[in-house]
């Protein structure tokens, strides 16, 4: 990918938790409905900012990621062929994208579909949905053969870290890195998101936690708007620490400290060589290690 100019256009896709049992809980301090309007008017600035400017919006939900805009069937286009209602008061690129975010949600509320199978019931599909950004991207830029479209992808989450998705996360991570593909994550509210922090960092992204989730849109407007030419000249802000801790292989946890098989690399909690190999290599050598949550060091 050939370095960001002025002229170069953006794809910005947009990563949304639509986690119901988040939103909706008794200690949420925004609801989804309120928090929509805020991002709506961010999906509406992107768009202005250029022209050919492009967007896609996926929702994150639980046991289920898919597209809200735009459909797979449909040309990637604002304004392009869609049933939509005319509204002489508000632009029609702008309905267009309202409309099928909003109806597509609306959707998925009907029917969360959690299954009692999942192992992390509840949880968001969140590294199911940079995988389908990630393709979208490289089918993007494969259509793009001057290399003018400068993708990023911004992930809207509220729903905690699932230790299950920690493979598949780093997964999304070292394609994005390799793509120049630059990760940032907005946490509305809650604990910090370790492997989406993770994410920022290693793809030089934006991580924010919000201290009032009211002033998303603020957020949203100052810190994820402007687009990777744009960032080389402003002050934007940054993570002073970064927790760099892994998942266990085996129980799924999120440690500290762990062993690390030396063939495949892969983390356990387990002190025994004869436990760790049972499902796993079948020749593996156990090193301690200790994972670091400060300055970004790991031992």
């Amino acid at each position: 990918m050939k370095d960001s100019s002025a002229n170069d256009s953006n794809l910005l896709v947009i990563v949304i938790d639509t986690n119901p049992f988040e939103w909706e809980h008794a200690s949420s301090p925004l609801r989804l409905n309120d928090a929509l309007q805020h991002i709506l008017a961010f999906m509406n600035a992107h768009l202005a900012g250029r022209h050919d400017n492009k967007l896609a919006v996926i929702a994150s939900h639980v046991g289920v990621s898919s597209f809200l805009y735009p459909k797979l069937n449909e040309v990637d286009q604002p304004g392009s062929k869609q049933q939509t209602r005319k509204n002489a008061n508000v632009y029609q690129n702008f309905q267009v994208v309202n409309d099928a975010v909003l109806t597509g949600i609306a959707k998925l509320l009907q029917d969360p579909r959690p299954t009692l199978e999942e192992k992390d019931l509840g949880s968001s599909k969140i590294a199911a949905s940079l995988s389908l950004g990630l393709c979208y991207i490289n089918q993007a830029l494969k259509s793009d053969g001057m290399g003018h479209i400068k993708p990023r992808i911004l992930v809207l989450t509220v729903s905690p870290d699932s230790s299950s998705d920690y493979i598949p996360i780093m997964n999304c991570i070292f394609s994005a890195q390799k793509a120049n593909i630059p990760i940032d994550v907005c946490k509305i509210w809650g604990e910090d998101a370790v492997f989406l922090q993770q994410a920022a960092h290693i793809t030089e992204g934006i991580y924010i936690r919000l201290d009032d989730p009211h002033g998303l849109l603020q957020i949203l407007m100052f810190s994820f708007l402007p687009d990777v030419f744009s960032r080389n000249y402003l002050c934007l802000p940054g993570q002073d620490q970064v927790d760099f801790r892994a998942a266990c292989f085996c129980h799924k946890k999120i440690v500290d400290i762990g062993y690390v098989c030396s063939v495949c690399l892969s983390t356990s909690i387990a002190t025994s060589s004869k436990t760790w190999r049972q499902g796993h290599c079948s020749e593996s050598k156990l090193i301690k290690t200790q994972h670091s949550n400060t300055n970004g060091n790991m031992n």
